[in-house]
This record gives C-alpha cells, sequence and structure tokens, in this order.
C-alpha cells in the first residue's frame, strides 16, 4: 500500500459520489482525479460560481449544487430533495480555528461545520448510499476533549483550536458508533476515516497557531494530501478504517491504513455522543 497514488484509482464508471466543500483546496483535488476516473462527481458547496469556475474544463461529469454544511436548514433541504443512488458520501468540508460564531440554528460555526452538519447529512443520505461514508478527520483529534454536556461550547469559555480538536475527535466518534449501527442493520455500507496529514491548503495556513510554516519540511503538498481521502473513498477497506500518510506522526506520505487515538475508539462515550448529537440536531 505504501506508494499508492492517484493513478491506481479503479474506473469509477457509473458511480455517483458527493463531495462537500469540493470547490477548493483538497476537495477541489480529490474532485478532480475522482471524476478522471470516471465518476460522477456532485459537489455540495456553499459559493457554487466558485466551484463552477473550478471544475470548468476538467475531465469528467461534474454537477454544482448549493450545500452549507453549517446550516441545518440548508443541510435538509439538500438531502431532502437528493433522489436516485448515492455510492460514496465524503464529508470533506471543514473550517479551522475560526472565532467564535453562531449558526442561523444558533450553534456554534466550527462545530456544525466539521461535525453537526455532517452528522445530519449523513443520517438524512443514509437511505441513499450503496457503498460508503468517507469522513475526513485531523490527527489533531488526538489532542481534543470532549463535553457531551456542552457540545456547543455554551457552558464553556470557547477556544478556537480547542474547538477544532474536539469537532474531529467527535467526527471519529461518530464513524465508530455509525459503522456499530450499520453493522447491527446488517448494512452493506460503511464508514471510514480518512486525514490529510498536515497539507498545505488554505484551511491551516490562516491558523494562529502558524503550523504550516513551523513545521512546512514535516508537510504534505496538497496533492498529496489529498490521497487518504481518495484511497479511503475506493479502495477495499474495512468499516471504521482510518487512513492516513504512513509517515512520522502520520503527518506526510503516502496513504495507508492506521489507528485513531483511544479516545476515539471509546464505543461507550461514541454511543453517548451519537444520542447527545441526535438531541442537540433533532436527527434520530
Amino acid at each position: 500500500m505504501t506508494g499508492w497514488t492517484a493513478s491506481q484509482l479503479p474506473n469509477l464508471s457509473g458511480k455517483t459520489v458527493l463531495i462537500t466543500g469540493g470547490g477548493r483546496g483538497l476537495g477541489l483535488i480529490v474532485a478532480r482525479e475522482l471524476g478522471r476516473a470516471g465518476a460522477r462527481v456532485i459537489l455540495g458547496v456553499r459559493e457554487t460560481g466558485v466551484a463552477l469556475d473550478a471544475v470548468a474544463g476538467m475531465a469528467g461529469e461534474f454537477e454544482v449544487r448549493e450545500l452549507d454544511v453549517a446550516d441545518l436548514d440548508s443541510v435538509r433541504g439538500f438531502a431532502g430533495a437528493w433522489d436516485g443512488e448515492l455510492d460514496v458520501l465524503i464529508n470533506n468540508a471543514g473550517v479551522m480555528d475560526i472565532p467564535a460564531a453562531r449558526t442561523a440554528q444558533g450553534l456554534d460555526v466550527q462545530t456544525a461545520t466539521n461535525y453537526f452538519g455532517p452528522f445530519v447529512l449523513t443520517n438524512l443520505l443514509l437511505p441513499h448510499l450503496a457503498d460508503r461514508v468517507v469522513t475526513v478527520t485531523s490527527q489533531l483529534h488526538r489532542t481534543g476533549r470532549l463535553d457531551l454536556g456542552d457540545l456547543d461550547w455554551r457552558a464553556r469559555r470557547y477556544s478556537r483550536m480547542g474547538a477544532y480538536e474536539a469537532s474531529k475527535l467527535a467526527v471519529v466518534l461518530f464513524s465508530l458508533e455509525l459503522q456499530r449501527r450499520l453493522d447491527a442493520a446488517h448494512s452493506p455500507v460503511r464508514s471510514v476515516l480518512a486525514h490529510p496529514g498536515i497539507a498545505r491548503t488554505a484551511l491551516a495556513a490562516h491558523s494562529r497557531s502558524n503550523i504550516i510554516n513551523r513545521l512546512r519540511f514535516l508537510t504534505n503538498d496538497p496533492e498529496q494530501g489529498a490521497l487518504p481521502i481518495l484511497y479511503a473513498a475506493t479502495q477495499d477497506v474495512p468499516g471504521n478504517a482510518y487512513v492516513g500518510p504512513d509517515g512520522f506522526g502520520g503527518l506526510k506520505g503516502r496513504p495507508a491504513p492506521g489507528k485513531p487515538s483511544r479516545a476515539g475508539s471509546d464505543p461507550a462515550v461514541a454511543a453517548g455522543l451519537w444520542r447527545a448529537t441526535a438531541a442537540l440536531t433533532g436527527v434520530r
């Protein structure tokens, strides 16, 4: 598996893939490569004009639809309008280290974008899914701390990086519980995690931590950073696989299966998180 590249993608003709936030960054690279391999790629994005310009001239079949994953009304409208089959859902859209803000539903924007939105979208699209859900997380989930009684940062003092780390731990636990539920229902659908290590994209470049400049020698360029997502979306990996770079600390390298943190592997916490999130979002 070491040395895997996008040139090894299988023929994806006849497959439909939805990728959120696919109009720029890693998402656009993933969309480009899936389209090149023959998939019908639907991009769910906030800025449809930007995405349309980005995919213009690319080889493949692309469709752009409006979707703001932080806005649960937008998520519900998008999922309600979905018709037909969906082979792969890639929960890619995300934000990092942003100031405190609230969505139209009063939810923390960073947590809603990275976790609440994907939770709702995945649950609502599950009846259409045929193959897998890929959710993008981060190695920074390893330093995340969850408060199941305050997922939305109302009782605690808001932390820009703390909220990011917690949201990425939440999606790791979400995948664990989702896979348990899929197995219990004897569903062929699988839930898979992917992380890019540290990729030099606009997502992390604006962070106050300045991690890109400080650790540039340990980072992936965007093309490499997209590979774990492509691998997780197309290769024969088991449910709840955790795919990321194979180098030191999982920061850079070629895609390979690894393991999430111990905190991200606790089934009791995962079940409790699911219940708390369902209550907060109204999705059951």
